[in-house]
């Protein structure tokens, strides 16, 4: 029975891992850092809201005995300015993961990543070097089991008002994205990121997991790493 965070849980994929996280019969209790309130009771859930993840030190007690962290906070490309990007996708990544080595240094960290991340820095695209620069610093760290999720297009299993013109179009083309293994559903990702937080691994490891990798999982009846 694990002790899981999740981080983002009022996005697509977070409010997925959710919902996966409060049925799975592995998961013990769930601590949900939002920085809005989610509405959602139930007995396996603690909600705590932290406005400022620039700054996670007030988590540290929250975040003591935790077995895993799933973390799927981030914004869209284009929905926000480089500088702000820059922040919510690595700032704040680090942030949390320096507190919750601090507090459960045998926590496991699953990290919302994106095809095409970039550790290197030598990608001229926005995005790509913002989840690579994170994926580094998460992979330096220190956990003793990071997993690093890199999917292509998210189809959104919940009707949403797309955040930009890209997305939409997106959406559009999902059919021929699924029929060429380019894309995941929301739920189905958020399942995967669950399922590999809480798995017995008793090896020390790392593991970067690409769209192809993720699909494979989801077309098992019980995702595992082997």
């Amino acid at each position: 029975m694990k002790r899981l965070v999740i981080v983002g849980a009022s996005g697509m994929v977070g409010g997925c891992a959710l919902r996966h996280a409060l049925e799975n019969p592995d998961v013990e209790r769930v601590v949900s850092v939002n920085r809005k309130d989610l509405g959602i009771a139930h007995p396996k859930l603690t909600e705590v809201l932290h406005p400022n993840f620039a700054d996670c030190l007030a988590l540290a007690e929250t975040l003591s005995g935790q077995d895993a962290a799933v973390f799927c906070l981030g914004t869209y490309t284009g929905a926000v300015s480089d500088p702000e990007l820059r922040k919510v996708t690595v700032d704040y990544t680090v942030e949390f993961a320096r507190v919750l080595r601090a507090s459960s240094p045998e926590a496991t960290f699953t990290f919302l990543s994106g095809s095409g991340a970039d550790p290197t820095g030598r990608s001229r695209i926005a995005f790509a070097r913002y989840k690579g620069a994170a994926e580094k610093a998460l992979l330096e760290a220190g956990f003793p089991h990071v997993y690093i999720l890199r999917p292509a297009y998210i189809y959104p299993v919940t009707p949403r008002k797309e955040p930009t013109l890209s997305y939409r179009l997106f959406r559009v083309l999902y059919p021929a994205f699924r029929l060429f293994g380019l894309a995941v559903r929301s739920d189905d990702l958020g399942r995967v990121m669950v399922d590999v937080s809480v798995q017995e691994a008793k090896e020390p490891r790392n593991l970067i997991l690409e769209n192809r990798d993720i699909l494979s999982m989801v077309r098992s009846t019980s995702p595992r790493l082997q």
